[in-house]
């Protein structure tokens, strides 16, 4: 088969004024960047055509290091709608340059489901991943301005909370120190780099529901503390309209198209391993007002991605999914039962069953929300019949779920097309399936306090959706969480826990269904303009590191085309 991106070179892409005008968008209204991309106006969000559309999010069990396919299965999940006569959208979040020339490569999809135009939506696509890099540093050379301009009026702060970022996994820049040779080069401070898809400037981008909103949210950065204690915020600085000036044309949603020239719409990228893992609200809501199918996906596995769109994105949106569609491979079912990663992609059936464990946890979390699930078996080449039948044989027999076998990596929308009847059929026998609400924890704040602590709120996440034991929080962990605890601003916070995505544990190589383990929050984050609080789990770390071999290696550019994107 082809490779992704010679399948993408190979494809006929319409001009991107007509995949608007297919959705009723104007051709006066799009900023088009090039001849296949464009930015959408907010104008186009409409509330009464959002009630009449469905929203199906698209999750998977825990990844192995080349992921499960979600991406794929979500643009595959809208072809195949489209096969079938329905007016579907792929609502997806844009990638980083870390994973693309790191470890895990692009993330446009893979095979026959990609968007496109693939090599700019991997690299610079329309410049909202520099936007927030610029947004965030601005914040940080003010910060740093400020107190060194007063620096004989005012003390510095005691603790400075806001780092910098860079869209480049680089385990080097995890810890510096600035302001060094001389007071004419600043005021020297520890401080360190995360990666932009962490920064709070992205997640802000991604909840802000307008404008204004925009504005609130980033008034409310929490930078540091003085010396007696207080909050220093964004809005002392001053500089908050310089801000949402530098985000005013990355707040637009981006209109691209699929293989088969579907509409996509894609913004917003926080990794749902250190971040909250979702596209924009302002995107899918764009979506919800266009199409009347919406597919979307939340990053790594459901224990991470959709808990954090679910309890996160939803209460900020307002908007529950109509259905779950949980993806599972074989080659991530036999490496979480136990089988070597060197070979999973050998024929091994107990090693399959052995790793149902994982699936079932996921199913187990996922019903707590009371949404209705299908499982998406995601096909590769080397998967035998055997494999596939004892899969889906489990899925309906001792789960009593349906399970679909996708084939869009290898047949586009035709592939799909079984998956999103089997979609279709599902949403329409439970059109009025039950709200849900705080399965895993409660928001609510009586007149005497939380009906739940933000500690409270961690150990629920950690016991119900990872089934740890027990939770250890360090000194510094509890701390954090002693001073947050006295101030009502905070007590209706969602948490947002940075773990690793290939366990349900804090540690990367308890892969299966672990039990019985005590999980460690090390440190706490608080994003008060995002509003919700970051527990780093164990040692996860928010700037990645390159890998021995990094992706990198394979990329570069030939006869002026992009070549070894994947």
């Amino acid at each position: 088969m082809l490779a992704d991106f010679e399948i993408a070179n190979k494809c006929h892409l319409e001009p991107i004024e007509n995949i608007a005008a297919s959705l009723g968008i104007k051709v006066e209204d799009l900023e088009p960047y090039g001849r296949y991309s464009a930015k959408v106006p907010l104008k186009y969000i409409d509330e009464q055509k959002m009630k009449k559309a469905r929203l199906v999010l698209v999750t998977s069990i825990s990844p192995t290091k080349a992921g499960i396919g979600k991406t794929t299965v979500s643009i595959g999940v809208a072809l195949g709608l489209n096969k079938i006569g329905k007016k579907a959208i792929a609502v997806l979040r844009e990638p980083s340059l870390g994973p693309c020339f790191g470890m895990k490569g692009g993330a446009c999809g893979g095979g026959y489901a990609q968007v496109l135009p693939m090599e700019k939506i991997n690299l610079h696509f329309n410049g909202d991943f520099h936007a927030v890099t610029s947004a965030h540093n601005m914040i940080s050379a003010m910060l740093d301005n400020y107190f060194y301009q007063r620096r004989k009026e005012i003390a510095p702060l005691k603790k400075v909370l806001w780092r910098r970022v860079m869209d480049v996994n680089d385990r080097s820049l995890r810890t510096i120190e600035t302001g060094l040779g001389g007071i004419s080069n600043g005021i020297p401070q520890m401080s360190g780099f995360d990666i932009t898809p962490a920064s709070e400037i992205m997640a802000i981008l991604c909840l802000a529901t307008s404008e204004q909103n925009l504005y609130e949210r980033i008034d409310n950065i929490l930078l540091g503390y003085r010396e007696d204690g207080s909050e220093f915020l964004c809005k002392e600085l001053g500089i908050t309209g310089s801000i949402v000036a530098l985000l005013m044309d990355a707040i637009k949603p981006n209109l691209v198209q699929t293989t088969e020239n579907t509409p996509a719409i894609i913004h917003g990228g926080p990794f749902a391993n250190i971040a909250h893992g979702c596209n924009s609200i302002l995107a899918t809501r764009l979506g919800l007002s266009l199409g009347d199918y919406v597919i979307t996906e939340a990053g790594f596995g459901a224990d991470l991605g959709a808990e954090k769109f679910l309890d996160i994105k939803c209460r900020n949106m307002g908007i529950l999914p109509d259905l779950v569609v949980l993806v599972a491979t074989c080659n991530g079912l036999k490496m979480h039962g136990d089988v070597d990663e060197a070979h999973i992609k050998e024929p091994n059936l107990e090693g399959l069953r052995r790793g149902f464990a994982n699936l079932d946890q996921h199913v187990r979390n996922l019903r707590q929300w009371k949404r209705n699930i299908i499982v998406a078996f995601n096909r590769f080449a080397n998967d035998t019949d055997e494999e596939v039948a004892c899969l889906v044989n489990h899925c309906r027999n001792e789960l009593g779920l349906p399970c679909v076998v996708n084939d869009g990596f290898m047949r586009g929308g035709e592939g799909a097309r079984e998956l999103a009847q089997a979609v279709v059929d599902e949403i329409d026998a439970h059109a009025n399936q039950p709200e849900g609400g705080d399965a895993i924890y409660s928001t609510t704040v009586h007149a005497d306090g939380p009906e739940q602590t933000i500690k409270q709120r961690i150990e629920a996440v950690v016991k119900k959706v990872y089934h740890a034991a027990s939770v250890t929080f360090t000194e510094e962990a509890l701390s954090m969480l002693e001073g947050i605890q006295r101030d009502p601003y905070y007590w209706d916070f969602p948490v947002c826990i940075a773990k690793t995505q290939f366990s349900f544990s804090d540690d990367p190589k308890k892969y299966g269904c672990p039990s019985g383990f005590n999980f460690t929050i090390s440190d706490i984050v608080i994003n008060r303009g995002a509003h919700f609080i970051v527990a780093i789990a164990g040692k996860m770390m928010r700037m990645p590191g390159l890998p021995k071999l990094p992706a990198a290696l394979h990329i570069r550019v030939e006869d002026g085309k992009i070549v070894g994107l994947s």
